[in-house]
């Protein structure tokens, strides 16, 4: 007999995660509450993150890499005058040195220096691979390997709070951003060495901190059955609000369900576009070609 993986649910759940809980145990919990078959997350948390975690459940997933690709911000804390070999709170000291006396305004300046785009070299305790290898998994074995520096973007770096040894920053940059490396680079422009003591995620794309759930919420919920989590999840197109929406006719609907381009009037003239049908059901989304076609692009399996 089949075994039951779960049962079919969509939608995007907006979780805050807790310190101490790797992305992937978070997903693991979520997934039992709903029962559901099939969940991912949009860019893991470090365990000593917590903060704003987008889950995708069910055919939700097929757009997670949108999620993925979207800018980030976060609010965090980076310590002075210590290096560890993680980069954050995680690791071993390796090295102190003294702080300098700086004003706010000399630090502003500094974190100034890193607004716009720059090169960063991956961290060796990443999840980045190296012919096939997690750099953790070598980092823990003591080894550590060449990385090729990756360009990011830091659209804003500000500063909060600063006291002597400390300082409380926020941030909004691009996919693919490490804030353990960035809080490392800050400390070697002062000249005094850092880590990252403290992160939390504040927004993923469209999405912000203030609307997320926690698993004690969702703990509670869902002893009043699967109905009253499923209220708690967002529809699957969310992720995808800004793009324009394109009415199908029925006709056209059938084509694209075909994989085939169709001809609609009144579409934008280039770029991504979320496809529905004449009763406002989501296909998926499309592509305007430069013909002026919509071309579908990823689907979703309506249930039947």
């Amino acid at each position: 007999m089949k075994k039951n993986k779960g049962r079919r649910v969509d939608g995007i759940l907006l979780l805050d995660k807790p310190l101490g809980l790797t992305s992937n145990a978070a997903l693991q919990q979520v997934k039992r509450y709903f029962q559901a078959n099939k969940v991912g997350h949009t860019g893991s948390l470090d365990p000593l993150a917590s903060g704003l975690l987008p889950l995708c459940l069910g055919e939700a997933t097929k757009f997670s890499g949108f999620l993925l690709d979207a800018d980030k911000a976060y609010t965090g804390v980076c310590q002075l005058g210590k290096r560890t070999t993680t980069a954050d709170a995680e690791g071993a000291v390796i090295e102190e040195l003294p702080v300098p006396d700086l004003t706010p305004a000399q630090l502003t300046q500094v974190l100034q220096q890193f607004v716009g785009t720059i090169n960063q070299i991956p961290p060796m305790h990443s999840a980045l691979k190296v012919q096939g290898q997690p750099l953790y998994k070598l980092a823990h074995q003591g080894m550590e390997v060449e990385r090729q520096p990756r360009q990011v973007t830091i659209h804003e770096l500000a500063l909060v709070a600063y006291g002597k040894t400390e300082f409380q920053f926020l941030l909004h940059c691009s996919k693919g951003t490490y804030v353990r490396t960035l809080a490392e680079d800050i400390g070697r422009v002062i000249g005094c060495g850092a880590y990252l003591s403290g992160l939390r995620r504040t927004q993923v794309g469209p999405f912000y901190l203030g609307t997320a759930i926690t698993l004690d919420h969702i703990a509670t919920t869902s002893r009043q059955g699967v109905e009253a989590l499923d209220a708690l999840l967002l529809p699957m197109q969310a992720a995808l609000d800004h793009w324009p929406a394109v009415l199908l006719t029925d006709h056209s609907a059938y084509y694209v369900r075909q994989g085939q381009p169709v001809q609609v009037q009144r579409t934008p003239t280039s770029g991504m576009v979320r496809l529905f049908t004449q009763d406002e059901q989501f296909l998926g989304v499309g592509e305007i070609l430069d013909d002026g076609r919509v071309a579908p692009r990823r689907l979703v399996d309506t249930p039947s």
